[in-house]
């Protein structure tokens, strides 16, 4: 739900293209992390306790779940290892780009409800926020009522996260393109009651990639969309431009700058 004077809680989720080639295990660039780090600690140090880091599981999550056997109820575990790893990486990286940095794991703040849904539990991520610590989330795991594991990926991640500033959290996912694409030109609203045209005609996943591309991005949208969060989709080779624009009201940014924002039907334009 857009704000008047901005979001008060800023989830920016880093997709794992723009840091990694999801087709090979445990490949990672570096420079890219370095490079988002310094975009994520300047939002915090703009807003210090209004901003929450979530990385997309790159070629450390995916590789991990990618061929999980169905009879092991505890084959996704692996999850759970790389992406401490990755979320490490990325503490460090922030922690050089000179803001306090703290690893969260998502199975320890997060249970699944009777739909599936993960739900924030606990005070971890509010203390820190409270505390003016920069959490850094990922995917993960979490047991399922049946006691298997269940994958929750990184584009679920932040709607759990919006239990902590409800109708006011902005959640932005940086991609490698500039938005949901029909055909060259960029999709630049979205709601629920319009999605259906636009995920027509989004590619399938190749099968390398296990959280479904953009189609599953849209969709994981659509959903925090209609729980309340105001959502925008955005080409990270961008978001340096368009950092000191992330915290304001969208009627500021900047109209050349390319992006689809996702609301819930009914939200004003």
């Amino acid at each position: 739900m857009p704000t008047p004077d901005g979001p008060r809680l800023l989830v920016l989720k880093i997709g794992g293209s723009l840091f990694s080639d999801k087709r090979r295990d445990r490949h990672l660039d570096g420079a890219a992390v370095r490079h988002y780090a310094r975009v994520a600690a300047a939002l915090h140090r703009t807003a210090p306790g209004r901003v929450v880091l979530v990385s997309g599981g790159g070629s450390y999550g995916h590789g991990a779940v990618r061929d999980l056997d169905p009879a092991d109820p505890f084959a996704a575990l692996p999850l759970t290892g790389v992406n401490a790893e990755l979320r490490w990486v990325w503490t460090e990286a922030l922690r050089e780009a000179g803001v306090p940095a703290f690893p969260v794991q998502f199975a320890a703040t997060a249970v699944l409800g009777a739909d599936g849904t993960p739900a924030l539990c606990g005070e971890a991520v509010p203390r820190l926020l409270a505390t003016g610590i920069l959490p850094v989330l990922s995917g993960d795991c979490l047991p399922g009522h049946g006691g298997r594991l269940v994958v929750v990926g990184s584009d679920l991640v932040p709607g759990a996260l919006i239990a902590l500033a409800p109708r006011a959290t902005r959640i932005v996912m940086l991609t490698d393109v500039d938005g949901v694409m029909d055909g060259p030109a960029v999709v630049p609203r979205l709601t629920p009651a319009t999605a259906g045209s636009a995920l027509g005609v989004l590619r399938e996943a190749p099968r390398w990639d296990t959280t479904g591309s953009m189609v599953g991005k849209l969709k994981a949208l659509l959903g925090h969309a209609g729980d309340g969060a105001e959502c925008v989709i955005l080409n990270g080779a961008r978001a340096e431009a368009a950092a000191p624009f992330l915290l304001e009201p969208l009627s500021r940014w900047p109209e050349a700058l390319p992006r689809t924002t996702v609301v819930a039907d009914g939200v004003p334009a």
